[in-house]
């Protein structure tokens, strides 16, 4: 009862066939695909601006308050 043999995937992926059909699984993945360029895009253009900016704090080791 570990795990899933090879028949509990041919059903699990006919399940999903018929939810989704043939279609709608290429488009889906063409948007996780746009969603995940548009995270890195977003999160390259906040290193850039905070970079560039200036707000970058170098912090030294042998530094005390």
């Amino acid at each position: 009862m570990g795990s899933f043999s090879m028949w509990h995937w041919l059903i699990v992926l006919a399940i999903v066939l018929l939810l989704f059909g043939r279609g709608k699984i290429p488009e889906l993945m063409g948007d996780v695909a746009k969603g995940i360029k548009s995270f890195k895009k977003g999160i390259s253009d906040d290193e850039a601006d905070t970079t560039a900016s200036g707000k970058s704090v170098d912090h030294k080791a042998d530094e005390t308050k």
